[in-house]
């Protein structure tokens, strides 16, 4: 499958609680991606531990080579059932999508999972099979492009209980909401915080349940290519500009120097904007041929904060939203949000005399620090770096 697997999750916490109930953990190798969402009996501390307990047993053992069958009667046997409520003590549901998009997916007493395609929810058909003394669904089928596979727990579908929604959100009425999202959302994270701000309305902001949500979104590959910092070599210049414009995708200069050097190799000429719409984050510029010219160090440093609070500020007040102002470092973050699945890096080894304090080796250049901050955030964002350093 030519596409791009594009996965994110999120959680909220039963009111008044602590520790989430719920629990995902996601194994990505080069020729699968395996999902596994639990949701442990009751809420708090006990029930995070065994959707933990759940999670870990299933994750470690796929990884490891065992199959769904054995992992699930693993799981079974390991957990036996509440005698007093006669429910498992924790339920699951595990997603296997391999590389040519076919899809094994076991779901025991969670929520069935929501498959949206060209604006239309799809009906899976399901297996029902025995493992130990639990019944299992089972279902197998084959994603496409544009596909959106989505996996909650019944804390979502059960959002407005007693309050906005007599009856509850319900499955239904998700799977048209997901359907809506799907049409104008490309990112999986997006389409996440998009359900779970809907799902603390619903509650009224005291969510009576854990919520989980998990997306998978099946995307086109989106690359950005990428130039900050002179070369160590002047030499390469041309090469490093060549090798930019030669790449497929959209063209991103960070760095005055950078820009002057793609301006040169190119021919074209700069423009420098004087607005400062941030009065924090340094003018951009424009040159032909470029999606985007800005400031290095400073811009770059505003672009990580801007994306960590994208993925540590609570769902429900998302700075995602903020993130259509002018100024180059939201400019820069939004494209990595939700235009990037793959990143080209050209890093410059030169040392601006204005980045390094004097105390330090060379090899810890304020600018390189700074990069490397960039790669770890934009990695937490699942999107594949390959960095050339010059």
């Amino acid at each position: 499958m030519n596409y791009y697997v594009d996965i994110a999750y999120n959680s909220m916490n039963k009111y008044g609680e602590e520790l989430c109930g719920d629990k995902v953990e996601i194994i990505r190798n080069n020729d699968r991606n395996i999902i596994v969402m639990a949701d442990g009996l009751g809420s708090g501390v006990k029930a995070n531990i065994l959707s933990t307990l759940t999670s870990k047993i299933a994750a470690t053992m796929l990884k490891n080579g065992a199959s769904i069958v054995e992992t699930v009667d693993t799981i079974i046997h390991t957990l036996p059932v509440c005698k007093v409520r006669e429910l498992a003590y924790s339920t699951f549901t595990i997603v296997e999508i391999c590389e040519d998009g076919s899809v094994y997916a076991a779901e025991f007493d969670n929520p069935p999972i929501f498959l949206v395609r060209n604006s239309e929810l799809i009906n899976i058909d399901k297996n029902e099979i025995t493992i130990g003394n639990a019944l299992v669904k089972e279902s197998k089928f084959k994603l496409q492009k544009g596909d959106l596979l989505t996996i909650v727990s019944d804390g979502i579908v059960h959002a407005g209980i007693g309050g906005v929604l007599n009856q509850g959100w319900g499955w239904s009425s998700i799977g048209k909401y997901l359907n809506r999202l799907s049409q104008y959302e490309k990112s999986a994270r997006n389409i996440v915080n998009d359900v779970l701000d809907t799902c603390q309305y619903l509650y009224i902001d005291k969510p009576g349940d854990d919520a989980t949500v998990v997306a998978v979104k099946i995307r086109e590959p989106e690359v950005i290519n990428m130039f900050t910092g002179p070369p160590e070599d002047e030499t390469k210049d041309k090469m490093v500009v060549e090798c930019l414009m030669n790449e497929k995708g959209k063209k991103v200069v960070c760095g005055g120097t950078a820009a002057k050097i793609v301006a040169r190799e190119l021919k074209k000429e700069i423009k420098t904007s004087m607005d400062f719409i941030d009065p924090d984050v340094p003018p951009i510029a424009s040159i032909e041929g470029i999606d985007l010219v800005t400031e290095g160090v400073l811009t770059i440093s505003k672009t990580i904060e801007r994306l960590n609070m994208y993925l540590e500020s609570p769902y429900r007040d998302n700075p995602f939203y903020r993130l259509y102002k002018e100024d180059g470092a939201s400019k820069l973050a939004k494209l990595f949000i939700e235009d990037c699945t793959h990143l080209n890096l050209w890093i410059g080894k030169a040392v601006n005399p204005a980045h390094q304090n004097p105390d330090f080796p060379i090899n810890l250049s304020i600018k390189l620090k700074v990069v490397n901050d960039l790669v770890k955030v934009l990695e937490k964002l699942d999107i594949k770096v390959n960095i050339n350093y010059v």
